[in-house]
């Protein structure tokens, strides 16, 4: 299994945290707004096309209803069988990392 990063990681989670909208605006302004993190476009971008190229990520083209598109097509983000792996495995070594530190996890 390929590794993520940590940025690879909060995309992936942020995808699965959009319900029934997973679309690349909607996974930016949650990674702005609840990661704290200034998202561009072209990082976002770049990074689902990694994610893709590992097999984690995928997306179906599908046409916009909304005017200030222009009519450009809107990509429909889904999380793939091995993104959630890879997801659940990066949790999995922070809380052992993390377990590891005693008093430190608790933020003390």
């Amino acid at each position: 299994m390929a590794k993520v990063g940590e940025f690879e990681l909060l995309v992936i989670l942020s995808i699965l945290r959009q319900d029934d909208q997973p679309y690349a605006n909607r996974v930016r302004q949650d990674l702005e707004q609840n990661a704290g993190r200034r998202v561009t476009r072209g990082a976002l971008y770049r990074t689902l096309s990694r994610l893709r190229d590992k097999g984690y990520v995928d997306w179906q083209m599908e046409a916009s209803e909304i005017p200030e598109r222009g009519g450009h097509p809107m990509r429909r983000l889904n999380v793939t069988k091995a993104g959630t792996a890879a997801a659940q495995a990066s949790r999995t070594v922070l809380l052992d990392f993390f377990e590891g530190l005693g008093p430190l996890a608790d933020g003390g």
